[in-house]
């Protein structure tokens, strides 16, 4: 039976090596989320300046932690996680066996926003059929930026992608890369820019991170105050930023 896949998401695997290993530690903290609650969460991989580098979604399996994340960022973001490994006995690569599956109806598990649907990891069928172009179209009308290009990689600062209103971010948790900054932010409750979802006709070329012409939109990094009220998703509640 076919299966809506999502062919531009990847599953990454990481597994301990041994039993004195624990996966969800290592993870816990370098990423800005608490992998050792419930899970799936959202998260970011960050730069010591807070800046935005990877986006995925955490799901447990067992002992090991599976990454949903761009299959095109999948290479550079194994490679970075295994900076951080060092000498610790864990296996990160991806698991060619497991593809994500999304659809927009059905109970909702994206941990990001409920209107975002049903999302599951299984194994890949042949049968799969491609649900990207659905995906994005659903995901871009609920206001929710995700990937290296929207996201844009060192240029975005973690908040500045919505990632409190979307459940990125954990502030109780305890230190990872770029935390400093991160909680600096959140503590100064001052988000100066955002990114957002607008109509193409009325985007910024300047501001402007990503562009679908088919869908009439694009992802723009503005400043909050030019941010339109009509513009932000019923989510977004720019009054608390002034």
């Amino acid at each position: 039976m076919s299966a809506p896949r999502l062919t531009t998401r990847t599953v990454v695997r990481l597994s301990p090596l041994d039993d004195s290993e624990d996966v969800a530690a290592f993870l816990q903290g370098l990423v800005t989320n608490d992998v050792k609650g419930p899970l799936p969460v959202w998260a970011g991989l960050l730069s010591p300046q807070g800046k935005a580098l990877f986006d995925f979604i955490v799901w447990g399996d067992g002992a090991d932690l599976l990454l949903d994340c761009e299959a095109a960022a999948a290479t550079a973001l194994i490679k970075r996680l295994s900076l951080y490994r060092l000498r610790r006995r864990i296996a990160i690569a991806e698991d060619p066996a497991l593809g994500v599956y999304w659809q927009a109806e059905g109970e909702p598990t994206d941990p990001r926003l409920p209107a975002l649907g049903h999302r599951w990891i299984a194994p890949i069928s042949t049968d799969d059929t491609a649900a990207d172009d659905a995906w994005r179209a659903h995901r871009l009308a609920h206001g929710v930026p995700e990937g290296l290009a929207e996201l844009g990689s060192e240029q975005t600062l973690w908040l500045e992608t919505n990632a409190a209103e979307l459940g990125g971010v954990s502030f109780t948790k305890g230190c990872y890369v770029g935390q400093e900054n991160t909680a600096r932010m959140n503590w100064r409750q001052k988000v100066n820019r955002r990114l957002v979802v607008v109509p193409l006709g009325q985007s910024d070329p300047a501001r402007q991170r990503a562009a679908y012409p088919e869908l009439g939109l694009a992802v723009d990094h503005r400043r909050v105050e030019d941010i339109s009220p009509e513009a932000a998703p019923a989510w977004m509640d720019l009054a608390k930023e002034f």
